[in-house]
């Protein structure tokens, strides 16, 4: 391409403190193309796209549009000069409509009065694009996935000629995806450029015309598509010949019924007539986008009022009470780690020992030295990088803040542990190493039920699957003899002959 880039990095660092994230970065994103951004947790692809983004100051470099230097570089100016940005974790206003979400701050107004026109002018957007939501719903009773509809479609409102999209599909279903790609190539199509930070391989492969790697805050190279391929990806992204990640074996012994959960019924609309999960085993939960899988894990850990009887290791618990779920071993890791899991605004070492501190506590007074230990403990078993037991959890990668909500309720030694969704947004290394602890933890004897959106993993991790829909259990298979598409099959049989995509 001969074109002067859109949008062009030159030496970009960026440094949080003591900790350098980027460093002598150099990257072109020309007219017309998706350009792909890729690498491990923590490699800083999405420092880079926040960068790019205004959302981050670079520590030195220069920032160029249209070959023109900029002198400074924030999201307004971006945003002045056609640079969007869709980030990982949602920045939505929960109380807002989706229309008002996706106009926030470019509102349609005469003489300073606002019009209330964004009812219909997302309508039109939502024609243009083919993704379709109820403009006057309220943000906060949508799904993480509906939630994410929005962050696409505030970017597309902007009319930005680069969009900079963070992990756009972590919550989508394939036919989403497929949408999403489609609107991909429309944009490149149109001149536009998007900038494409995933870990999904093979979406990279399918949608992109050029890719960059990056390696512990480096750029291992930038290449066309035609070029590579899904094992020269993996290998760009960790420095070896390390194929793609394994499942670890899963466990064969096991002890008593540790969770049995009986005539349950929600709040939420969940049901269940009978389930069990042994101590040491790994009981997945599989279905469709929607199907009601977290509503029935939410109403077991009591985060959602119910009736019926759950018990731990025999003894039964306060249904709808999450305290006493916690006192009697039963933790749940949720799917949004920023919203339910992590406190942003309190360090690496707060969010880890939050739910302990009775436990490091003397005459009222939290031992802080007791406190660091647990820390330090924790981030070396799970290798979170930066390895600071007061670092910024809000700067840290999506792989490693999961690491961290992994290691905050693994801490309790509980007796079930529920994951949902314990991959979501995490790269090919700290998936392995999420896999691995979940391997060995069932080792240990701990009862431990997953959810995923990626039959793969439920595939590879369960010794179990349940079959979800419509917020119940409506078959169970065995997936050392099932394949995704027996899977697909039964969930589709339950679905009648609608197009899903687990």
């Amino acid at each position: 391409m001969t074109q002067t880039a859109h949008l062009a990095a030159r030496d970009v660092g960026v440094r949080f403190g003591d900790i350098q994230v980027l460093s002598g970065v150099d990257l072109d994103i020309h007219p017309g193309e998706v350009h792909g951004l890729i690498g491990e947790n923590g490699a800083g692809k999405s420092t880079l796209g926040k960068v790019l983004g205004g959302y981050y100051r670079a520590t030195f470099g220069d920032i160029f549009v249209e070959g023109q230097r900029q002198s400074r570089w924030d999201t307004p100016t971006a945003l002045s000069n056609g640079i969007a940005i869709m980030h990982q974790e949602l920045q939505l206003v929960p109380a807002l409509t989706v229309a008002q979400n996706v106009y926030l701050g470019i509102e349609d107004h005469r003489a300073g009065v606002l019009r209330n026109t964004e009812a219909a002018r997302l309508r039109k957007l939502m024609d243009d694009s083919g993704l379709a939501l109820e403009p006057d719903e309220i943000t906060s009773s949508l799904t993480i996935a509906d939630q994410q509809k929005i962050e696409i479609l505030r970017a597309l409102a902007r009319d930005a000629r680069v969009i900079v999209m963070d992990e756009p599909t972590s919550s989508l279903s394939k036919s989403e995806v497929k949408q999403l790609h489609r609107i991909m190539k429309s944009l490149r199509d149109e001149g536009r450029s998007v900038i494409y930070v995933t870990h999904f391989l093979d979406d990279v492969l399918d949608v992109c015309d050029r890719i960059t790697v990056l390696r512990n805050g480096q750029m291992v190279h930038t290449r066309d598509r035609g070029t590579e391929t899904k094992e020269t990806l993996v290998s760009a992204m960790l420095g070896d010949e390390k194929a793609e990640t394994l499942y670890p074996p899963k466990p064969i012994d096991f002890g008593a019924v540790a969770l049995s959960v009986t005539d349950l019924r929600s709040s939420n609309g969940s049901k269940v007539e009978s389930l069990q999960v042994r101590a040491g085993e790994i009981v997945g939960f599989a279905g469709l986008i929607g199907a009601g899988r977290s509503e029935i894990v939410r109403a077991i850990v009591g985060a959602d009022s119910a009736s019926g009887r759950v018990e731990v290791n025999g003894v039964a618990i306060a249904t709808g009470n999450i305290q006493a779920s916690t006192r009697a071993g039963l933790v749940m890791v949720p799917e949004d780690r920023r919203g339910q899991g992590l406190v942003m605004t309190l360090p690496v070492r707060a969010n880890m020992t939050l739910p302990h501190l009775v436990e490091y506590s003397h005459g009222g007074v939290v031992s802080n030295r007791e406190e660091r230990t647990l820390a330090t403990r924790l981030i070396e078993r799970f290798s979170v990088r930066p390895a600071i037991v007061d670092g910024d959890v809000s700067n840290y990668s999506g792989g490693n803040q999961q690491k961290i909500l992994l290691g905050k309720w693994i801490a309790r030694n509980p007796c079930v542990l529920i994951l949902d969704e314990p991959s979501r947004g995490v790269d090919i290394g700290a998936r392995e190493k999420i896999h691995e602890e979940i391997s060995r933890l069932a080792a240990e004897g701990v009862a431990i039920l997953v959810i995923s959106s990626e039959l793969n993993e439920v595939l590879g991790l369960a010794n179990k699957v349940c079959l979800i829909d419509r917020g119940q259990i409506v078959a169970e298979v065995d997936p050392n003899r099932a394949s995704e598409a027996d899977v697909l099959a039964t969930l589709f049989k339950h679905q009648g002959k609608e197009e899903c995509s687990a």
